[in-house]
């Protein structure tokens, strides 16, 4: 049998730290996002996503100019 490199010995996959699931709010406050970032985030996942998906797809904008 084959398996992929994300699948553990016991057959979960993806159980790693960056697997653990996040609320977008929280994630969203933690890191200062924008209102308009965390819809975007929210539209994409919904309530809760994984931690290396959030920050992946996180944008921050810049505040200076």
């Amino acid at each position: 049998m084959v398996r992929s490199r994300d699948t553990t010995a016991d057959g979960a996959e993806g159980s790693g730290p960056g697997e653990q699931l996040w609320s977008v709010f929280e994630f969203a406050r933690r890191y200062r996002l924008a209102k308009r970032e965390e819809n975007r985030l929210l539209m994409l996942y919904g309530p809760t996503a994984s931690l290396r998906d959030l920050l992946a797809n996180a944008r921050r904008h810049c505040l200076i100019s």
